[in-house]
């Protein structure tokens, strides 16, 4: 089994920043695809950025790309999301996931993804 943790949501006014983690416990291992979804209120979840060390490559969604960015620590268990410029469709409920299997054509597909953490708000105000 693997537990996320994520921390660091919180409230931010656009054109802010704020840096989210998620600390990855129990059989992740380096080699586990780390990912960042959102949902925002009454829209369906969606990709955000993906960490994979075994293509040593991030991938992120348009909406966020040049202004968001994934990294992992150096045992590869804890994934950050720094965040910004953020605006306020930024909004969301930002959770992270991690898979150990998965292909390289569905990174950015939520069903992919076998262990979720609880989730942490971020609102962004105009």
């Amino acid at each position: 089994q693997v537990q996320l943790v994520e921390s660091g949501g919180g409230l931010a006014q656009a054109g802010g920043s704020l840096r989210l983690s998620c600390a990855g416990s129990g059989e992740i291992s380096a080699n586990y695809v780390m990912a960042w979804f959102r949902q925002a209120p009454g829209k369906e979840r969606e990709f955000v950025a993906a960490s994979w060390r075994r293509h040593s490559n991030t991938y992120y969604a348009d909406s966020v790309k040049g202004r968001f960015t994934v990294s992992r620590d150096n045992a590869k268990t804890t994934v950050y999301l720094q965040m910004n410029n953020l605006k306020p469709e930024d909004t969301a409920v930002y959770s992270c996931s991690a898979s150990a299997r998965i292909i390289l054509s569905s990174v950015r597909n939520s069903g992919q993804y076998a262990y979720w953490g609880q989730g942490t708000q971020v609102t962004v105000s105009s």
